[in-house]
């Protein structure tokens, strides 16, 4: 079969598939959540997103010779069942773990302007230290903050981290990121469970921009009557793409897993899996990544000696804009909450992460701050 005849499947809100796979035959759109073995059977390659199970129910019988998701995340990949039927695979991890990082950034220093503290006079524990718990671990460094790491496959192999109950007992605001692992050495599903939980810190922060089953989502919301103290922040919930209203009603912020979905991030994770295609059939990319990243839409900003970080961080995100639209919905049926939860991640408006936005600074302790918050400096 020669390139010009493949069919390639892709799930409908991928973008940039058509200039990337559209030279290797006909690019066919179909909804990820509802995506059918019939709709795949003659297809050679598959392209999805979390909310597509792929399995040998989905894939047994079918020509599906090379499947990518575009997500960090496989937990909904039967990868061994595709290894042991000759199917290649790719993941795109770390294709929005910076978009991610701006979200808990944005949150967090939206926190900190609200509740009137200093992100740098809190602890930070970050539990999942991955593609996104670490860049995350990187700019609150270079910012100044300290922190606590929780990874237990990699304080096997390393140094530098601590154990899940130090996290819990000491840190003022908690970072999941942690990919959904339900059976090994280090499941993490429930990996917040009533008993935990029970151990956050009074006045703790609890975001989770990772996997919604990795806290126990009833336990929370049992919880949260009797600690009114603690503040959450969730974009991931245990029964997508149903939302649990009651436990979003004590969110300050819930948003409709939206974490990683700056325009960046999507068109590098459809080119990761380009790459991926050309390097299973021993070819060059044609075409570069940067070729499709457009340029932002805001013009360098001058700054003032007074300027604040998250005015400048309200340009490219603010993350209650997507509270309020998820807000919007919690009063539906529930399948008809379940459909504008998808409903918004498709319509989600463009937004660019904050390293496309560039700078100019009045002094080189601004120049510090702005650049470790991940902003593009101009000279």
């Amino acid at each position: 079969m020669t390139n010009s005849q493949l069919l390639i499947i892709a799930d409908e809100n991928m973008p940039a598939v058509e200039p990337l796979f559209g030279h290797l035959g006909e690019v066919r759109r179909v909804p990820g959540r509802s995506l059918s073995a019939d709709q795949v059977r003659d297809a050679d390659i598959l392209l999805v997103r979390s909310v597509s199970k792929v399995d040998q129910a989905l894939l047994s019988g079918s020509r599906v010779k090379f499947v990518g998701t575009a997500t960090i995340g496989t937990d909904h990949v039967d990868t061994r069942w595709l290894a042991e039927n000759g199917i290649a695979f790719s993941a795109a991890p770390g294709c929005n773990a910076d978009a991610v990082v701006d979200y808990v950034l944005s949150a967090l220093s939206h926190q900190a302007a609200q509740q009137g503290f200093r992100l740098q006079d809190k602890t930070i524990g970050i539990i999942g230290v991955g593609n996104v718990g670490g860049r995350l671990a990187q700019r609150l460094s270079a910012l100044g903050l300290k922190l606590l790491l929780n990874d237990p496959p990699r304080a096997a192999q390393e140094a530098g981290f601590v154990e899940l109950d130090q996290v819990l007992a000491q840190a003022d605001i908690i970072c999941m990121h942690t990919p959904l692992v339900r059976d090994g050495a280090h499941p993490s599903l429930h990996l917040l469970n009533a008993q935990r939980l029970a151990c956050l810190k009074p006045g703790a922060i609890l975001l989770n921009a990772g996997r919604g089953p990795a806290i126990d989502n009833q336990a929370l919301l049992a919880l949260m009557p009797q600690r009114p103290d603690l503040t959450l922040i969730l974009d991931v919930w245990e029964h997508e793409p149903q939302v649990n209203a009651e436990l979003a009603a004590y969110c300050e912020i819930a948003t409709p897993h939206i974490a990683g979905y700056s325009l960046d991030g999507k068109i590098r994770g459809s080119w990761m899996l380009y790459e991926a295609w050309c390097q299973s059939q021993g070819q060059q990319p044609e075409r570069a990544l940067v070729e499709f990243l457009p340029p932002s839409s805001i013009a360098a900003v001058e700054l003032t000696a007074a300027a604040e970080l998250l005015d400048l961080i309200r340009l490219c995100y603010d993350p209650y804009r997507d509270d309020r639209a998820l807000r919007r919905t919690l009063h539906l049926p529930a399948a008809a909450q379940a459909s504008a939860f998808d409903q918004l991640r498709k319509q989600y408006p463009v937004r660019r992460e904050l390293s496309t936005l560039s700078v100019r600074t009045v002094s080189q302790a601004q120049a510090d701050l702005f650049g470790a918050a991940g902003f593009r400096l101009e000279a």
